[in-house]
């Protein structure tokens, strides 16, 4: 009985979710409000380049029925590209492979005990047919996973390929040629 009833509630989350589309083509979701401390590079850097994106609080262990409906409906709700970062066991950016047909960024969290390396080695071995493009630890991975969700977004946006560029430009040109004292 018990069984059922969450099933129904996830099917009712998933139709709700679905029924809200959004013009948002990033979604960006974590584990953990202690995830957003990385995350929040990701963000500020879609929103330099101009790419709506959404922020979300999805627990693969803690809010599994979440996770299901979001992942779900996330082509329908009009997301194309999604950017995962989780810690420890780090099973969100998987599980939300296998969920999703749409590319999944997974960035591995910066743990205490392991340095991060238990995220990366998570998110990293997922089996054949289940891709996720793993990134770097922490802030570079969530920072170069935007990088990566705009590229592929560009690739059917030219004003956003030209943002792209520009900004690559403006990175080329802040490295000096000698060092400084």
């Amino acid at each position: 009985m018990a069984a059922r009833s969450v099933r129904k509630s996830v099917r009712t989350s998933a139709k709700k979710a679905s029924g809200r589309k959004t013009r948002k083509p990033v979604a960006i979701i974590m584990g953990s409000q202690s995830d957003w401390a990385a995350m929040k590079h990701a963000a500020d850097t879609l929103r330099e380049l101009k790419i709506g994106h959404d922020a979300l609080i999805v627990s693969a262990h803690r809010t599994p029925d979440r996770l299901y409906a979001f992942a779900r409906a996330a082509r329908d709700q009009g997301y194309k590209a999604i950017i995962a970062g989780a810690g420890g066991a780090a099973h969100l950016p998987g599980m939300t492979a296998a969920l999703t047909p749409l590319p999944v960024f997974g960035v591995p969290m910066n743990t205490h005990s392991l340095e991060g390396k238990d995220s990366l080695l998570s998110i990293l071995q997922m089996p054949a047919g289940i891709p996720v493009g793993t990134l770097a630890i922490g802030k570079p991975g969530a920072i170069n996973a935007a990088l990566l969700a705009a590229a592929v977004l560009a690739l059917s946006d030219p004003a956003l390929a030209r943002r792209l560029d520009a900004f690559r430009s403006r990175q080329r040109a802040r490295v000096g040629k000698r060092p400084k004292d």
